[in-house]
């Protein structure tokens, strides 16, 4: 299994690891997948390619690095304005996956889901943002589909591979990168060339990891190790988006402490991406049948859930959160 993380992301690597040793402890060590980072056996963002050429049966990926190829790819990880990695979770579990592996059977794939970012970050910013109009002509360091979304709001996206972000930022070759969280954004020290930390990641409200399996091979397997792999795929899900949990909040008081000005993003400059989010959707979901039948299945999904979680889970939250900030708790 070649994966798309470097063995430093200890988060997501560690979930193919965690995979990997899941299926070999199922099965008394008869079944064995040895685990490959980034770069030993293919590049981070073609891994699912080693896949369909048939150098190796499964990768350990974001399906939205083949957007290029189908920007149906992007619903399997995450997209604007998407689901929480909660929803994300339950949609998949409830007709999601039905839906997005009939998609991946049309490339000659099956698709496993195998763990989540939770939501992540917005992002490091050389400058301030105080109005919509300072968007403008900001060179951002953006992955996925975000990138032809701030493109239409007058930002200009830039792709620049992880090792490369720190020093584009520092020279000024772009002004702003978004890359995970805290967990991982720390490990990269960008609040020392870019103070200002936004939030939400609105690109990506959870970041959904998937295995991608090689079809035939996947159908070749016997029940017993098909459902070997499911529940050790359950098993990584679950600790990766344990791991960002615990993890992400330490980081990010670390990050404060060493000066990043933590900054929510305007209600306002929220809109203007919403509307430009929604624009790119109209114009992909009239020429692309998959996309529009998983995107609405997605959008009545949320619409569902947030009737329901501000009844109960968000009440209950904003209540807490108020405790905390009382110090009551």
């Amino acid at each position: 299994m070649t994966t798309s993380w470097l063995k430093s992301l200890d988060a997501l690597y560690g979930g193919a690891e965690h995979f990997a040793r899941c299926v070999a402890e199922a099965t008394d060590n008869r079944f064995q997948i040895q685990v490959f980072a980034a770069g030993d056996l293919a590049p981070a963002l073609q891994a699912t390619d080693a896949v369909l050429s048939g150098s190796v049966e499964l990768a350990h990926t974001a399906s939205y690095y083949l957007s290029a190829k189908d920007p149906t790819f992007a619903l399997g990880t995450a997209v604007p304005f998407g689901l929480n990695a909660r929803m994300q979770n339950a949609w998949w579990h409830e007709g999601g996956e039905r839906l997005m592996n009939a998609f991946y059977a049309k490339h000659g794939l099956y698709g496993l889901l195998a763990g989540n970012t939770g939501a992540q970050m917005g992002g490091w910013f050389r400058k301030e943002l105080i109005t919509v109009d300072d968007l403008k002509g900001i060179r951002m360091r953006i992955g996925g589909f975000a990138a032809t979304v701030i493109s239409r709001v007058g930002m200009v996206p830039e792709e620049i591979v992880r090792a490369d972000i720190h020093a584009a930022l520092q020279k000024g070759v772009i002004d702003a990168a978004e890359w995970v969280g805290p967990y991982d954004d720390e490990k990269l020290g960008l609040y020392k060339v870019a103070r200002f930390y936004y939030y939400p990641g609105w690109w990506e409200g959870g970041a959904m990891i998937h295995i991608h399996v090689n079809r035939e091979k996947w159908e070749a397997l016997p029940k017993t190790y098909k459902s070997t792999l499911l529940a050790a795929a359950a098993a990584a899900h679950d600790a990766m988006l344990a791991r960002y949990d615990a993890q992400n909040p330490l980081a990010l008081k670390r990050l404060i402490a060493a000066g990043a000005h933590l900054r929510p993003f305007s209600e306002a400059i929220l809109d203007t991406f919403f509307k430009a989010a929604n624009e790119v959707y109209a114009d992909i979901s009239a020429k692309n049948e998959d996309f529009r039948r998983i995107r609405d299945s997605i959008n009545a999904f949320r619409h569902d859930q947030y009737e329901w979680l501000q009844v109960a889970e968000s009440t209950y939250d904003n209540y807490m959160m108020i405790q905390q900030r009382k110090k009551t708790i």
